[in-house]
């Protein structure tokens, strides 16, 4: 199984997707009306904002008290014996007692929490400094010798919130995505009885096989098949795709899509958690809160950061105790020190970046099962994609019209062809009718339509008798079609060749192929300036494979391929070393695609193919393997820039913190300190939702 091998989609804990605090850190209760649904996931971060606002203005209220009754600040102010009065340092005890209760209690919950994980980081750190400046200020009060610091854990409390507000508030930023996703559903629907009534009814009611009107600029709200009618939809929302999409009798509607022009009635075939919309929002929402590899490497700095800061916090202590400073002044290096190390913008430099990425993926119809696997697709060097149905239409197309009568040229062959086809509801005749279509070649009546089993068909046309057979018709009836040389190459390519007959004399050939898919061209192009081999898998024959490979520059090609010994082509190229993708819609296509270090797999496909698949291309365009690839890349840039900025500033700041230019004037205290590690955090948050799609 997939999620043996590259990890589990579904079981994997770890960091939240902000980095910060859980909802009971957070001074939330856990729980609630609708816990666990779609929504849950967004009122989760809307209580984390709000909890962090509220505490913030609280504690800044109380800090004005506070710094007004400060020793330090009142002498720097001059107000010293305005404000002095019996108790005034026991009154600032008491307010500063609160602030560190009230203010600082995410924090020293944060800390129990990492400590019964065994894994000390932000939470630890700021605890650690607010509680040391709280205690030691305390004992000051009390008869210690010293100067109290309340001020500054009044200060040190309100920038630490005030950045947890502001980086919350840049998480809901990136969770807004998927909440207007919930928003693309109607909360009616208006269903047919069996007696032809119209009723509005929750959706919650509907059931798979009921009947439904949509009426023009109405939201489809569930998966169903248009039953009667015609109309065009808009699938932006849900695909990305920027054309109106035509919908008829027997086309796909999905939930979440808009009807455009006509009046529609459609037929259920899937509602809530099993619609296409919903397993959209519960997939991106698991890819969000995954754990991934670059998560684990920035939980590892982040230790290192933690142990680093307690390290130099407690050298830095005993170095200014042993040369001779007070300890006050002492304890403030060591805590401007551990301030200024905190790694919370190393905490939220991942997990912004999977949130951001991930809702750019399903924006782009981009949909991604597994974030380990999409971060591997900025190390691909092969992509093989399946030929049938992936690049090209998996129906039959016209690719030559060989005329072999002089009189006639090939329009006119194709046009006959077409008028007896057109009675025929053959793959191959639909081919050759649509052809004269696009081309607006007249085909004419036809009379006396009789069919050849097996062989072909047969009409009256304009007065001739006019016949497309099978090349076993000729040798059956001994006919030499002549000119076989044009039509001999056309055969070595593995094409399908039907003869036009006029009167009994053949006068023209025309040849069919799987048609190759515009887009196909594109993909391949794109991939291929990209730095990654192209190469395609089928079990056609050779000269098919050879014909397609041939049209689209494909480097390579594996044809004559048997649907179990897919997965051992795949392993054949990652034996050469190579990193590769596979992408397919097929069922036969599973096993290759849980082999590939990523499977891609086309949306329109089947669900094996889809559930097996790291990646759904929901548009069911093989150019956005490009994309998938462009993203990946971008993804993990931006995840370096923002754990090189979340670590490479303490290079500079930990030697200010700990007062090496303290002989120049130049001395960090902890609330200065704080405002670094926040402004540095802010601008992680904000890096990360830099991130775009690469055009």
């Amino acid at each position: 199984m997939k999620h043996g091998r590259k990890g589990s989609r579904d079981g994997e804990s770890g960091t939240k997707p902000d980095g910060g605090p859980s909802h009971e850190e957070a001074g939330e209760h856990e729980g609630g009306p609708g816990a666990g649904g779609h929504g849950d996931h967004g009122d989760h971060h809307a209580h984390m904002v709000a909890d962090f606002r509220r505490r913030f203005w609280i504690c800044l209220a109380f800090t004005l008290p506070i710094l007004a009754l400060s020793p330090m600040i009142q002498d720097w102010l001059g107000i010293a014996e305005a404000l002095d009065f019996p108790g005034e340092l026991y009154v600032l005890l008491g307010l500063s007692t609160f602030l560190y209760i009230y203010g600082g209690w995410p924090f020293l919950k944060g800390m129990k929490r990492e400590f019964l994980g065994r894994e000390p980081g932000m939470m630890t750190l700021v605890a650690v400094a607010i509680s040391v400046a709280y205690f030691y200020s305390a004992a000051v009060v009390i008869g210690l010798e010293g100067k109290v610091l309340f001020w500054e854990l009044a200060t040190l409390i309100d920038v630490m919130l005030l950045g947890h507000w502001l980086e919350m508030r840049s998480v809901m930023g990136a969770s807004r995505a998927l909440e207007k996703l919930v928003e693309l559903l109607p909360n009616q629907a208006h269903r047919i009885g069996e007696d032809g009534d119209i009723e509005d009814v929750p959706l919650d009611e509907l059931e798979p096989g009921d009947r439904l009107l949509v009426k023009p600029g109405e939201k489809v709200p569930v998966d169903g098949k248009v039953s009667d009618g015609e109309t065009s939809v808009d699938l932006s929302m849900l695909t990305g795709e920027s054309k109106l999409v035509p919908k008829g009798p027997g086309d796909e509607l999905m939930a979440g899509s808009v009807n455009q022009e006509g009046s529609v009635k459609m037929e259920i075939e899937k509602t809530g958690a099993d619609t296409y919309l919903s397993q959209v929002i519960d997939t991106v929402s698991r890819a969000q809160e995954a754990r991934s590899h670059t998560q684990d490497l920035a939980d590892r700095a982040a230790l290192w950061l933690t142990i680093i800061a307690i390290s130099v916090g407690a050298v830095t202590l005993a170095v200014w105790l042993i040369i001779g400073y007070e300890f006050d002044f002492s304890l403030e290096r060591s805590v401007t020190v551990m301030v200024i190390t905190c790694p919370h913008a190393l905490g939220l430099a991942i997990p912004l970046v999977v949130a951001v990425s991930t809702t750019l993926s399903a924006k782009n119809g981009l949909l991604v099962r597994d974030r380990s696997a999409f971060e591997r697709s900025r190390l691909l060097q092969a992509v093989v994609f399946d030929k049938t149905g992936t690049l090209t239409e998996g129906s039959f197309g016209v690719t030559d019209v060989v005329s072999l009568d002089a009189e006639l040229d090939e329009e006119e062959v194709l046009g006959l062809a077409a008028a007896v086809e057109s009675r025929s509801e053959h793959s191959i005749a639909r081919g050759i009718v649509e052809e004269a279509k696009e081309r607006d070649i007249e085909t004419g009546d036809i009379e006396d339509f009789k069919a050849i089993p097996g062989k072909g068909a047969e009409a009256s046309v304009g007065g001739r008798r006019v016949a497309v057979v099978s090349p076993g018709y000729l040798e059956e009836k001994g006919i030499d079609t002549a000119g076989g040389e044009e039509i001999g190459e056309v055969s070595e390519q593995g094409k399908t060749i039907v003869y036009v007959l006029s009167d009994g004399e053949p006068v023209g050939a025309v040849a069919l192929a799987d048609v190759i898919r515009d887009e196909s061209r594109e993909a391949v192009e794109s991939l291929e300036q990209a730095g990654v081999q192209c190469m395609m898998l089928t079990g056609d024959s050779r000269q098919v494979a050879e014909w397609v490979a041939g049209e689209l520059g494909l480097e390579d090609y594996f044809a004559e391929v048997l649907p179990d010994d897919k997965s051992n082509k795949i392993e054949e190229l990652q034996q050469r070393g190579l990193k590769v993708a596979m992408v397919g819609d097929g069922v036969n296509d599973a096993p290759a695609l849980v082999q590939a270090d990523v499977g891609i797999a086309i949306g329109a496909g089947t669900d094996v193919a889809v559930e097996a698949a790291d990646i759904v291309l929901v548009r069911n365009d093989p150019r956005d393997v490009a994309d998938v690839l462009g993203l990946g890349r971008a993804t993990y840039r931006k995840m370096l820039q923002n754990l090189g900025w979340a670590t490479g500033y303490n290079v500079i700041a930990i030697p200010l913190a700990a007062g090496v230019l303290y002989p120049l004037g130049i001395l960090l205290s902890p609330a200065v300190g704080a405002a670094l590690m926040s402004v540095s955090t802010i601008i992680v948050a904000f890096n990360a939702r830099f991130l775009k799609t690469p055009s």
